[in-house]
C-alpha cells in the first residue's frame, strides 16, 4: 500500500540544523512512497550502483508501467521513479522483487551503499565481491533494518572518490587491507580485507546503540562525546588509529573512455553531435523502439527542457587502442526511456552491467576495442548524454523543482539550462528551496531560489562564503553563476 510521507528533516546546510529522529524516517523507498505534486515517488536502492542489464530492463519496465517512463539518478547512485499512481505500491514491489532489486523488504531503505564506479576497471582494486558481501550482511542483520534511509556505507578503491562523500561507515582499499573510517573524521583503522564488510556492519550496529538516546540519524549528528565513544569502541576491536585526512572534494569519472592505468580519451566517435549539446530529456526514438542513434535530420528539440546550447566541438583525434569502460554523465540526472534502452543495450553487448555513480553519471564496463568505444560514445552523445568534460552540462545539477515539488519556489531545472555557459571549474547545484535535496558534497556552488531572488554561495565542506543575492534578472544570474564556478583556488 502507498503510505503518505511526512516532511523530510531539514538539510544540515539549512537553518534547521542536524536531523534527529523526531518525526519518523521520511526517506522514500519502494515499499513506502513519497507523495509529490507530479505523483508518487519511489527510490530504488542499487548497492554500489551496480545493475545487471536484466535489472536495468526491469527498472525501465517499472517506470513505464507505473510511472512517467523516466528514470532519475540520485546523489547516492540510486534510481527514483516519478509520476507513480497512488495504488501502484504492490505491483511495483512485486516487479522489483522478481528482478532481485528488493531482496529484503525490511532492509529496503537500509541498503545505501556507494562504491568507486571505476573499481577494477582502470588498474584499481575490484570491489564487487566485498560489495555483495556487505549488502548480504546488511540484509541478514535484524538490527540493520533500523538504519535510517539517510545512513550511508561507502566502499572506496583507494582513489578517494566516494571517501570524499562523508559516509557514516567507509571502507578504503589499501593493499591487502581496508581502512575503516567512522563518520567524516580523519581517523581510520586498518583491518584485514576479508574482515572489512563485517567490520563495517558492526560499526553500523554500534552506531544504532549509540544513537538510542540522542535520536541521531547519522554519525555526524551524534553529540561529540557520543561520537568519540563510538569511534573509541570501534578502535578497541580494530587496533590503533591512523591519521588519514578525508578528501574534501571527489575526483569523479570524466566522461569518455577509461582503461588500465587510468587513461582517458573523451573523443566521441562517429554519430556524435558535434556542435550542440541537447538539453535534459532529449533522446532519439524510433517507432519500432530501436536503440540505434538516429541521423541528425531526425533529431527534435526537447519539449520539456531548455533549448539546445552551444558547446565546444571536440578536435579530431584517433580513437583509443582499447577501453575497459565508458563513462557518461546525465544532464540533471534525468534519463528518458530511449536513453536508458541505449545504455542497457550497450551494457548487454559488452560487459553486461551498468554502474550508476553518486554524481549522476553512468559507467559502462567493457572491454571495448577502440572502434567499438568510439562508436558507442558516438551513439550515446547523439542520444543527449554527456561524453566530454567540455560539455556545458558537466557539473550542473538541480533538484526536481517546480512543478514536481510543492515546496520549490522555482523551476530550477529550466533556470539551470537557461544559465548554461562554458564548463566551470566548480560544480553548481540549483535548489528550489532551503532543503537542497540531492545537493553534492565537497566543493561546489550553491544556488538557492528564495522569495527575493537567487542566493549564490561557495561551499567547501562544512564552510560557506557569505552569499550574494541576484534578483529577477536571468542574464545577471547566469553571469554570477559563471563567475562563481570559475573562481580560483
Amino acid at each position: 500500500m502507498l503510505a503518505a510521507m511526512p516532511d523530510s528533516a531539514p538539510s544540515p546546510l539549512s537553518a534547521g540544523g542536524p536531523a534527529l529522529r523526531d518525526g519518523g524516517d521520511a526517506c522514500p523507498g519502494t515499499l513506502r512512497l513519497h507523495r509529490a505534486d507530479d505523483g508518487a515517488l519511489a527510490r530504488v536502492r542499487v548497492p554500489g550502483g551496480v545493475l545487471s542489464a536484466d535489472r536495468a530492463e526491469a527498472l525501465l519496465a517499472a517506470a513505464d508501467r507505473f510511472g512517467d517512463g523516466e528514470l532519475h539518478l540520485t546523489s547516492r547512485g540510486n534510481v527514483q521513479l516519478r509520476g507513480l499512481g497512488a495504488e501502484c505500491g504492490g505491483g511495483l514491489a512485486e516487479l522489483l522483487a522478481d528482478a532481485g532489486l528488493l531482496p529484503s523488504a525490511a532492509h529496503e531503505r537500509a541498503r545505501n551503499i556507494v562504491a568507486s564506479p571505476l573499481a577494477g576497471l582502470d588498474g584499481s582494486p575490484a570491489l564487487g565481491e566485498r560489495l555483495a558481501e556487505l549488502d548480504a550482511l546488511v540484509c541478514a542483520s535484524a538490527a540493520a533494518a533500523s538504519l535510517s534511509g539517510r545512513f550511508l556505507f561507502a566502499l572506496d578503491d583507494g582513489r578517494g572518490d566516494v571517501d570524499a562523500l562523508g559516509a557514516d561507515v567507509t571502507l578504503i582499499a589499501d593493499g591487502d587491507a581496508f581502512l575503516l573510517r567512522i563518520g567524516p573524521g580523519d581517523e581510520v583503522f586498518r583491518i584485514p580485507a576479508a574482515e572489512g564488510p563485517r567490520a563495517a556492519l558492526r560499526a553500523a550496529e554500534g552506531f544504532l546503540r549509540a544513537a538510542r538516546d540522542s535520536g541521531a540519524w547519522r554519525v555526524k549528528d551524534l553529540p561529540d562525546p557520543v561520537r568519540s565513544e563510538l569511534i573509541r569502541a570501534v578502535g578497541a576491536a580494530a587496533g590503533p588509529a591512523e591519521h588519514r585526512p578525508r578528501p574534501r572534494t571527489a575526483k569523479t569519472p570524466e566522461p569518455g573512455t577509461h582503461g588500465p592505468g587510468g587513461t582517458v580519451d573523451t573523443t566521441p566517435g562517429p554519430g556524435a553531435a558535434p556542435e550542440t549539446t541537447p538539453g535534459p530529456g532529449y533522446a532519439p526514438e524510433t517507432t519500432s523502439g530501436s536503440t540505434d542513434a538516429l541521423p541528425d535530420a531526425h533529431r527534435h528539440a526537447n519539449p520539456h527542457g531548455p533549448a539546445h546550447t552551444a558547446a565546444p566541438a571536440n578536435p579530431p583525434q584517433a580513437p583509443p587502442a582499447s577501453a575497459a569502460a565508458l563513462a557518461v554523465d546525465v544532464p540533471l540526472g534525468r534519463l528518458t526511456p530511449g536513453q536508458w534502452r541505449l545504455l542497457t543495450a550497450t551494457a548487454r553487448r559488452y560487459g553486461g552491467e551498468l554502474r550508476l555513480t553518486p554524481w549522476r553519471g553512468i559507467v559502462v564496463p567493457g572491454p571495448f576495442t577502440g572502434a567499438e568505444a568510439a562508436d558507442a560514445l558516438g551513439a550515446l552523445a547523439a542520444a543527449g548524454l554527456i561524453t566530454s568534460p567540455d560539455s556545458p552540462w558537466t557539473g550542473v545539477g538541480a533538484c526536481i523543482g517546480r512543478p514536481g515539488c510543492a515546496k520549490s519556489l522555482a523551476d530550477v531545472r529550466a533556470e539551470a539550462g537557461a544559465a548554461l555557459g562554458p564548463a566551470g571549474r566548480l560544480p553548481v547545484y540549483w535548489s528550489g528551496c532551503e532543503r537542497r535535496c540531492g545537493h553534492p558534497h565537497g566543493e561546489w556552488i550553491d544556488v538557492v531560489a528564495t522569495p527575493d531572488g537567487h542566493r549564490i554561495s561557495y561551499v567547501r565542506g562544512e564552510r560557506r562564503d557569505p552569499p550574494a543575492t541576484v534578483r529577477d534578472d536571468p542574464a545577471a544570474l547566469a553571469a554570477a553563476v559563471a563567475a562563481a564556478r570559475s573562481r580560483a583556488l
